[in-house]
């Protein structure tokens, strides 16, 4: 059912933070398909790209600002130019940044979710759209893992996670505010980061190959992951935000999974290597399992996915095309 009190996106004014990154800027370019008035991005470009922003630049709807959600006066400073409607939450730093520099990556989900919450309740936007993720699962307790899998975060960027997702939850109960979580599995598409140790395994196996390394397995690779084409999340996600109960959570995934070490000798073979793929120590705190159920998401709304096999060729055509120019 509609949220008749919810803004629409047609029309409003819109904050995206970390949205000059991978997801964050695809749903830029997807909020102003859809008619947004105008989009404010705030990202502080840890992995995010101004190119990311090229397409949304030329609509002349967008205003970007390189500062940092997590302090909330560079937030104050959008809301004091710009008249929000609506927030979508995509600032954080990368999963594997939690082995770098554990406490930030735990804080940084935190802070920015308390920012933007304390803002909301005193008034400062109508509506939040939260981005979790689906590590505060932890490996899965029973398959396919659905909204009333327990949470059991595995490492600092989840349990950051979660912390942000239990804040969402608690000021909507406490203060009515109208926020909703929705929780993306692992995405792939063009523009997700490819360079060095924060890169995604689909993005960071293509460089590896395509300057002249060798993928890298870790553990055994039978670590599985539900993966879903980030257009795909997108559109669930606009789609959602129209009726998405405050307070509710969703899973967006594929309710299916592939093993990572079948993962990285597909990619090797669709892009033609046939040397040696490196064999790694599993990683401490690596989920082992992740199958999501999209039931929810399914009744929800109209509910489409992309091929796998289409979609991993479509980006790995990019990375070939973007890796290549810049040897």
């Amino acid at each position: 059912m509609i949220d008749q009190k919810r803004p629409t996106i047609q029309g409003s004014q819109i904050l995206v933070t970390g949205g000059a990154g991978f997801i964050g800027s695809h749903l830029v370019d997807r909020l102003l398909a859809d008619g947004a008035a105008h989009v404010s991005v705030i990202d502080n470009m840890f992995l995010g790209s101004e190119e990311n922003l090229s397409d949304a630049q030329a609509t002349g709807r967008l205003s970007f600002y390189k500062d940092d959600a997590e302090f909330v006066t560079s937030v104050d400073y959008i809301f004091n130019r710009h008249p929000i409607d609506i927030v979508f939450n995509c600032a954080t730093k990368a999963l594997n940044y939690s082995f770098l520099n554990p406490a930030n990556a735990f804080a940084t989900n935190v802070t920015v979710a308390l920012n933007l919450l304390e803002l909301q309740r005193r008034g400062a936007f109508k509506s939040l759209c939260h981005f979790s993720t689906s590590e505060v699962y932890g490996s899965a307790v029973y398959e396919p893992m659905d909204e009333r899998h327990p949470r059991n975060p595995t490492t600092t960027y989840a349990a950051g996670k979660a912390a942000a997702d239990l804040a969402v939850e608690s000021y909507v109960h406490m203060f009515d505010v109208d926020a909703v979580i929705v929780r993306p599995f692992n995405n792939y598409g063009p523009r997700q980061n490819h360079r060095g140790l924060l890169a995604g395994v689909i993005p960071l196996t293509a460089w590896r190959i395509l300057t002249g390394g060798a993928p890298e397995i870790h553990g055994d690779g039978t670590q599985s992951r539900d993966f879903i084409h980030v257009r795909d999340t997108v559109d669930a996600v606009v789609k959602l935000f129209r009726v998405l109960p405050a307070g509710e959570s969703v899973n967006i995934s594929t309710d299916n999974q592939i093993a990572i070490g079948d993962l990285v000798t597909y990619i090797a073979a669709m892009l033609g290597y046939r040397e040696e793929i490196v064999r790694k120590p599993a990683r401490q705190a690596d989920v082992l399992c992740h199958n999501a159920s999209n039931q929810k998401v399914r009744a929800l709304i109209d509910y489409s996915l992309t091929d796998f096999d289409i979609g991993l060729r479509e980006t790995l055509d990019w990375y070939v095309n973007r890796i290549g120019a810049a040897k």
